[in-house]
C-alpha cells in the first residue's frame, strides 16, 4: 500500500470506522514511513484541538434567540396539532428520537446548547443580591454533568467516542480526581493509539495540577507506541518537568527502541538538564 493510500484512509483511521485489518496495515506503514507519520500527527493534533477550544460565554443576545427558538418550536406542535385527528396521535417520545442527533459529538454540541439556555434562564430569573451564588452554583452543576458525560464516552468500545469523552474532558477547567484518573487510563491503557494521544493532549490542559505532572512522567516509561512516546517527551520537555530526566535515561538505554523515538529522548533529556 502506498502512502497517498494510507494518506486518503487517515480520517477513517482517527474515527475509527475502519476495519481490524486496515488499521494494521496503516499502523505497520506509519511505524516505517516518516512522511505519513509527519502527516498523521498533524491530523491527530487538529482532531484533538477541535475539542479544547475555549469555552464560549452566553452572548446578551441569548435570551431573544432563546424564546425565538420556543416560539418556532410552539408553532411547530401547533401545526401538528392541528393533524392529529387525521394521522392518530404520535407519542412525543418517538418525536424526540427521531429528532436527536445519533453520534455521540452533535448529542453533545446540543445538550450544551441547552446547557447554555439553562444557564441563562436561570440567570436572568434570579434576583439581583443572589444572582452570583446562582452562576456559581449552575457552573458547578455544568461542570460535573460535563464530567459525568466524560466519564460515560470513555467508558465505550469506540474510539470515536471515547475521542469526544476526551474532548469533553478537556472542557472542564478544575477536574475532580475521578476524571483525572480516567484520563490516564486512557493515556496508559486504550488499545486504540490516537485515543492515547488526545489523552496526552488533554492532559496537557492541566498540567499545572502536580498530580498529572506526577503521573505524566510515571506514563512515560510505560508507553509502548512512538507517536505517544514522542508526544509525551514534547510534552515534558514544554513543561519543563525536570523528574523525567531518568525516565528519558532509562528510554534511551532500552535497546529495542525506535531510533526515531531515543533521538527524541535525547533531544528532552537535553532540554531538561
Amino acid at each position: 500500500m502506498n502512502c497517498r493510500n494510507i494518506q486518503e484512509r487517515l480520517v477513517d483511521y482517527l474515527t475509527g470506522d475502519d476495519d481490524p485489518v486496515a488499521r494494521n496495515e496503516i499502523q505497520e506503514h506509519v511505524g516505517s514511513c516518516a512522511a505519513c507519520r509527519e502527516e498523521l500527527e498533524t491530523m491527530t493534533l487538529a482532531w484533538t484541538k477541535l475539542g479544547v477550544l475555549p469555552e464560549q460565554k452566553p452572548g446578551p443576545a441569548l435570551r431573544t434567540r432563546f424564546y425565538t427558538m420556543l416560539e418556532t418550536y410552539k408553532g411547530r406542535m401547533d401545526e401538528e396539532a392541528a393533524g392529529t385527528e387525521r394521522r392518530g396521535r404520535v407519542r412525543l417520545a418517538d418525536r424526540f428520537a427521531a429528532w436527536w442527533p445519533k453520534t455521540p459529538a452533535p448529542q453533545m454540541a446540543l445538550s450544551a446548547l441547552f446547557l447554555a439556555a439553562g444557564v441563562m434562564a436561570g440567570i436572568l430569573l434570579t434576583p439581583g443580591p443572589g444572582r452570583s451564588v446562582a452562576i456559581a452554583r449552575l457552573e458547578a452543576e455544568v461542570r460535573d454533568m460535563r464530567q459525568q458525560v466524560s466519564l460515560s464516552l470513555l467508558d465505550r468500545a469506540s474510539p470515536s467516542d471515547r475521542l469526544s469523552g476526551l474532548s469533553a474532558a478537556s472542557q472542564v477547567r478544575d477536574p475532580n480526581p475521578r476524571t483525572l484518573e480516567a484520563l490516564f487510563k486512557a493515556l496508559n491503557e486504550d488499545s486504540n493509539t490516537n485515543v492515547r494521544l488526545a489523552a496526552v493532549d488533554a492532559l496537557y490542559l492541566f498540567r499545572d495540577n502536580a498530580r498529572v505532572r506526577e503521573g505524566l512522567v510515571g506514563s512515560l516509561t510505560r508507553q509502548t507506541s512512538p507517536l505517544v512516546q514522542i508526544a509525551l517527551i514534547n510534552l515534558l520537555a514544554d513543561i519543563k518537568e525536570t523528574r523525567a530526566a531518568e525516565a528519558l535515561k532509562s528510554l534511551i538505554a532500552d535497546r529495542e527502541l525506535r531510533p526515531e523515538v531515543r533521538q527524541k529522548a535525547e533531544w528532552g533529556l537535553l532540554k531538561l538538564i
